[in-house]
């Protein structure tokens, strides 16, 4: 009997045995099949995580662009502004200049013919004074003496050719023809703009050739750009 009990206990331990190896392989699997699962799940996490901070990075740089796109147009309009203000300020300038100087000129020639018409006044004056120490006898010659003294102010319409003068002044100063800010509109940037792409003298401006041209519509933004050249054929 005990040697039949032996061969049953065998039996258990070798079916226990792999009872145990079917389970352990069973376990084995279900880790293999969690630990694929996971990866798996990993990679199905991790590929929209990389795709939201790709769009991420995107959008910052887009919003970069714009912004720096932004920023240089709100700078460009910035320096227009000042260069328009730089310009009116410039042409105010020459235009109170010119209203000094014509002024000046009007108070100097006002003097000259107020001076002018004095000198007669005088000299009529001073021969009616002298008349009393004369101790000539004779009417006669006191009277031929005022018909000559009332005579004197036919010198007066002479007086009136002062104003003459005002072109001799003017012509002492020769004109700069390379002063673009002469003319009516073009202030101290914008003529220095000129400059630099080569229109150096009004008479560039006044009578443009076609290389001037094309250079001048480069300044077509410019107010009052319509009028440059006739204005600039003003001054010449």
């Amino acid at each position: 009997m005990a040697k039949k009990a032996k061969p049953s206990v065998d039996k258990i331990v070798k079916k226990v045995n792999k009872e145990f190896e079917k389970t352990s392989s069973q376990i084995e699997g279900l880790v293999n099949d969690a630990l694929k699962q996971f990866d798996s799940l990993q990679n199905q996490i991790q590929e929209p995580v990389r795709k939201l901070l790709k769009e991420v990075d995107e959008l910052r740089e887009r919003e970069m662009k714009r912004f720096n796109e932004e920023f240089e147009r709100r700078l460009n309009e910035f320096h227009e502004l000042q260069d328009s203000i730089l310009e009116r300020l410039g042409v105010a300038s020459k235009e109170v200049k010119e209203d000094v100087k014509k002024q000046a000129e009007k108070a100097s020639s006002q003097a000259s013919a107020a001076a002018q018409k004095a000198a007669p006044k005088a000299a009529q004056k001073a021969p009616a004074k002298k008349a009393p120490a004369k101790k000539a006898p004779a009417k006669s010659a006191t009277k031929a003496a005022k018909p000559a003294a009332k005579k004197a102010p036919a010198k007066k319409p002479a007086a009136k050719k002062a104003p003459a003068r005002k072109p001799a002044a003017k012509a002492a100063k020769p004109l700069d023809k390379s002063d673009l800010t002469l003319v009516k509109g073009i202030g101290p940037a914008t003529a220095k703009k000129m400059k630099d792409a080569g229109i150096t003298s009004i008479e560039q401006i006044a009578n443009p050739s076609a290389a001037d041209q094309e250079k001048l519509k480069a300044f077509s933004s410019v107010k009052g750009f319509d009028q440059f050249s006739t204005e600039a054929k003003k001054i010449l």
